[in-house]
């Protein structure tokens, strides 16, 4: 007789041997390595004013929400947070989550239904996509920043309702969406847009007001933005900007919300600090951006094909999954760690390396990166 397990290893056996199965790697405390990889693209995660506000949290409030949002995971640390949050980005109301990922499964199942088509980008995270598919909406997904089939697609859709479904920043090619272009239409489509800012929020516009913002989008009551706060922030979790009654219809129905233990109290006031921090110091918007700009430069010397980052996302695409493990294994020998993205993270034959610039990289760090780089890829 088989083993119920028999399944699970063969499945194992064959990403293997397709060069796609991934493991853990715990990274060590205090390790000489210059990070590449992480998503902390302002610097904030270890900031001592961060850390500080994150302590004085959980000495306050407990290092636990100790419920749900609308049962005991609502305190006025998260209030706080909201209402900073939605002045910064220049949005009506915002409403926290603990994870951005939650963040966008409620926005879209709460916005979504059998009434509802979706037209979704190609190029879109997970999140969103599984987000798409819980809503028990009608998906139409299009080819990447395609507006012709997005109009098409809006055009052919025959439900009463509709959402267009968008990345600001990709989180692999590390492009920005043509938002004003897709707002134009949707709203000529009487569609809403949705628009996770998961890679802008701090990153793209002179203050880092995200991507929507910087597209002169923020106050269009048909526009819903989702930030992460894991990014550019340095924390934990998530949260969703939009209209009021958006924001209240979310508080009602969205299952993500109503039935997940709230953001902890730690990181709701980290995420708080890193949020004044961006606000009293914009110049780290510029550097993250001039950083990325930096290590695509040296990614195309190298002949591989990169992009003109749009914020600090940099992907270095080498096509065979089995080529970029071996390239980001040999990177981390050097001493550097970066990315790599394989099937189903990315369409087969683009398997890559995604580098992500930090504000605070320093000259010495940027001409180690590019000694790596070189003796990896060149």
């Amino acid at each position: 007789m088989s083993s119920p397990l028999d399944r699970v290893r063969a499945a194992l056996a064959a990403r293997e041997a397709a060069g796609l199965r991934r493991v853990l790697r715990p990274r060590a405390s205090g390790e000489d390595v210059l990070d590449l990889a992480g998503n902390d693209y302002l610097g904030l995660a270890h900031d001592p004013r961060v850390v500080a506000a994150a302590a004085a949290a959980a000495a306050e409030w407990g290092v636990g929400s100790t419920g749900s949002r609308l049962v005991t995971g609502t305190t006025e640390l998260h209030a706080r947070l909201e209402g900073e949050l939605a002045a910064f980005c220049a949005a009506p109301a915002a409403l926290v989550f603990s994870s951005g990922y939650l963040a966008n499964l409620g926005a879209l199942t709460a916005l979504g239904g059998p009434e509802v088509a979706i037209v979704s980008d190609a190029g879109n995270h997970a999140s969103l996509i599984d987000g798409c598919r819980l809503s028990n909406s009608a998906v139409t997904v299009v080819p990447h920043r395609d507006l012709d089939k997005v109009d098409a697609a809006l055009a052919a859709a025959d439900l009463p309702d509709r959402l267009v479904v968008t990345d600001a920043i990709f989180s692999v090619d590390g492009d920005l969406a043509p938002l004003a272009a897709m707002h134009a239409l949707a709203r000529r489509h009487g569609a809403l847009l949705v628009v996770d800012e998961a890679h802008s929020l701090g990153v793209v516009g002179p203050a880092g007001q995200g991507a929507v913002e910087a597209a002169g989008l923020a106050g269009e009551p048909d526009v819903v933005r989702t930030v992460t706060l894991s990014k550019s922030l340095g924390a934990q979790g998530g949260a969703v900007l939009a209209a009021a009654e958006v924001i209240d219809l979310l508080v009602n129905t969205a299952r993500p919300f109503i039935f997940d233990t709230g953001l902890a109290p730690p990181s709701a006031g980290a995420a708080l600090a890193a949020l004044q921090l961006l606000a009293a110091e914009p110049a780290r918007v510029a550097a993250v951006r001039g950083n990325a700009a930096r290590l695509a430069e040296v990614v195309r010397a190298l002949g591989v094909e990169t992009v003109v980052p749009d914020a600090a996302v940099v992907p270095a695409f080498l096509g065979d999954p089995r080529r970029a493990v071996a390239a980001a294994a040999a990177c981390l020998a050097a001493g550097v760690r970066v990315g790599c993205f394989r099937p189903p993270s990315v369409p087969p034959g683009r398997s890559c390396l995604r580098l992500t610039a930090r504000a605070d990289l320093s000259a010495s760090d940027l001409g180690r990166a590019s000694e790596v780089l070189e003796q990896v890829l060149g």
